[in-house]
């Protein structure tokens, strides 16, 4: 049960940062000696949030070949031509799986003799998508700076970047219609005895270093700011683990973007700068949402500690994890408001266009089978499998 892991990790209320220290050690130093509580909590299944991962299924396959179409003089290119595209080749595995995808999705793709073009309804779409990206080219220009503000050496390998691209909302041409466009922010470095290239942040700037949380205070104090919480219905946590959370929540706030090398990683105090660097990164992607691998290689760069993608789990409240495509996704729950779309507030330009996609590849499929596709190419595994109520280690 809960509360037993609760009662043998705690024994005792620690010690708030607000309580008088022993011995006149500084409140701070007392606070940072407490150590994380261990505890299990049980994942369960969200069908609301995974739906909303669901309805992208296929859809970033059909938007990479889509754009390589739209790319193409005319927005045609010949079949040979397209096959032969190393992306394609990766993408697909087979020149038969890419060329059954495309008749598959008729909706988007219009195949003949003469090659790939884009059907009329994918064509408007996509130039609206292009429209979209130019009008909001600002925004997008300083979630990239933010990011690399979030990164102790401020710069990120590209290929960390290239996986980040689709849920920062990132053109495939960032490099150059945003990269060279803005020399005076951002460059390019190849560190000697590293084979990968570096994109490095040249200009910090203080009006960005505010966190979504810290602006949801709205002016006011920001010393313990607590986190928006909810469960999936049917969570049952225990009022034990409740006044656990209470606890955490009343702790000190370090903003992701302030420096925290005096932290201890031991603490609860760093477990919720993790839990807030997290909260930020999520904020920055179009969706509030990236599968768990786009960040399971950025440890050091964020100063995490080991295992660090546990706070994913640890905090079912904050974090969701839906097992769904057969990947594991991170969505921020407070950005669905406890449905399967995004609150109006959260919602990106972007999100909208990426649901007409959506629906335009659900429109291509027979009807049995718009509700929930079946196996299909590029791996794609669906959620059946998963045992809900599969419990999880949440201690380091």
């Amino acid at each position: 049960m809960v509360w037993r892991y609760l009662r043998a990790a705690t024994g005792r209320r620690r010690r708030g940062w607000w309580d008088a220290a022993p011995s006149g050690t500084p409140l701070f130093a007392a606070e940072q000696r407490a150590t994380l509580v261990n505890v299990k909590l049980k994942w369960v299944k969200d069908r609301a949030l995974d739906a909303a991962v669901s309805r992208e299924r296929h859809l970033r396959a059909a938007h990479h070949l889509l754009d390589l179409v739209f790319s193409r003089p005319g927005h045609r290119v010949s079949r040979s031509d397209l096959l032969a595209e190393r992306s394609v080749q990766r993408l697909c595995g087979s020149a038969y799986s890419a060329l059954e995808f495309l008749g598959r999705y008729h909706t988007l793709f219009a195949l003949s003799r003469g090659g790939v073009s884009l059907t009329a309804a994918a064509l408007d779409l996509r130039q609206r998508e292009v429209d979209c990206l130019c009008a909001t080219e600002h925004d997008l220009f300083a979630r990239l700076r933010r990011l690399l503000m979030l990164t102790l050496p401020r710069s990120l390998p590209l290929h960390t970047i290239d996986l980040l691209r689709w849920d920062l909302g990132l053109p495939s041409d960032y490099r150059a219609s945003v990269l060279r466009l803005h020399p005076e922010h951002f460059a390019l470095e190849q560190p000697e005895g590293d084979e990968r290239v570096w994109l490095r942040l040249l200009s910090w700037d203080d009006q960005l270093a505010v966190s979504e949380l810290e602006k949801s205070a709205d002016g006011g104090d920001t010393t313990c700011l607590p986190f928006p919480v909810s469960f999936t219905r049917g969570f049952g946590l225990r009022s034990k683990c409740m006044d656990w959370l209470r606890e955490w929540q009343s702790l000190p706030y370090t903003s992701p973007y302030a420096d925290a090398s005096d932290l201890d990683r031991r603490t609860d105090v760093s477990e919720k700068r993790n839990v807030g660097v997290f909260h930020e990164l999520l904020h920055l992607t179009v969706a509030k949402r990236t599968e768990r691998q786009n960040v399971s290689n950025m440890r050091k760069l964020l100063g995490m500690p080991q295992k660090f993608t546990k706070v994913f789990e640890r905090h079912p409240g904050i974090f969701y994890l839906s097992r769904v495509l057969g990947t594991q996704t991170v969505v921020l729950r407070e950005a669905y408001g406890g449905g399967s779309q995004l609150l109006e507030k959260h919602a990106h330009p972007l999100v909208s266009i990426r649901e007409e996609y959506s629906t335009l590849l659900r429109a291509a499929l027979p009807p049995r089978t718009r509700g929930k596709e079946r196996h299909g190419a590029f791996g794609e595994q669906d959620e059946g499998g998963v045992v809900e109520g599969d419990e999880s280690e949440l201690s380091e």
